[in-house]
């Protein structure tokens, strides 16, 4: 007599990239690249401005959260601290060519970031998979959550994505604020000009108070509102409340005078 047949489990999704990244890969590399090769020559040139750099902790895992002005943010911030800070990056970063696409490409991969193919559905899940095992093991992890650089300066609404990563992980967040970048690498050039950044970090936010509610969406909308209010009051930004990629699609139909698809997810 043959037992029925039974349905397989499912299997969790495996990304080998991903999850080498996550688990520290280029550490020797990061520190090559931040305290030799790259590091000593960008603060001569650009003299990067730090204010709060004692709300970073010594020790022990944090997220910090931060506006996103320009690709040079991924430099300028973690080049002022001591500890290492890993990022989920979108894959452009690692396929991008001529000079601007070798460097970003190169400092990406030798340092471990987490690339991140954002044109799938499985693009939250690849994030918060990578963000939870940096966090697990007692390190900083990065992240921007606008989702996309501001094409204007201004600071937009953020997805709740931050939220729910510091509530299950039950760590605290770090907010910052970014002032200049946008000046020093502005979309479409590696540099354009020599002035000095400014990089501001505020307290660490505590949400241990609303431990075991990360899956009430007016509790993770309410925990990203107040961590983008404390970006905001750092980076001195016009805050819109409205999704980055909603505003950059309006404001290209109002160039073009063409329709332009918006995301559902977008409204």
């Amino acid at each position: 007599m043959t037992e029925p047949a039974q349905s397989p489990r499912p299997e969790r999704r495996v990304d080998p990239v991903v999850d080498a990244a996550a688990d520290g890969d280029g550490r020797g590399i990061y520190w090559v690249l931040k305290n030799v090769l790259i590091g000593p020559p960008v603060k001569r040139l650009f003299r990067p401005i730090v204010e709060g750099a004692e709300n970073i902790p010594a020790e022990g895992a944090a997220i910090i959260a931060s506006n996103h002005l320009s690709y040079a943010d991924w430099i300028f911030m973690p080049l002022v601290l001591r500890r290492r800070v890993t990022f989920v990056a979108k894959s452009d970063y690692f396929t991008g060519a001529g000079l601007k696409g070798r460097f970003q490409r190169g400092f990406f991969k030798g340092t471990g970031q987490v690339p991140i193919d954002r044109s799938g559905g499985s693009a939250s899940e690849g994030a918060m998979r990578a963000g939870m095992k940096v966090l697990e093991r007692g390190d900083l992890f990065g992240i921007y959550p606008e989702g996309t650089r501001s094409h204007d300066g201004r600071l937009y609404k953020s997805r709740t994505g931050v939220a729910r990563l510091a509530l299950e992980a039950k760590v605290p967040v770090i907010p910052c604020g970014v002032i200049g970048t946008d000046v020093v690498a502005p979309p479409g050039k590696v540099v354009a000009s020599f002035a000095s950044p400014t990089v501001k970090f505020g307290e660490p936010l505590d949400f241990s108070r609303y431990e075991g509610m990360e899956s009430d969406r007016l509790i993770l909308r309410a925990v990203t509102d107040e961590i983008m209010y404390k970006i905001m009051e750092l980076s001195g930004q016009e805050y819109i409340d409205m999704y980055a990629t909603k505003a950059k699609a309006l404001e290209g139909r109002a160039t073009t005078g063409a329709p332009k698809k918006v995301r559902k997810s977008d409204t």
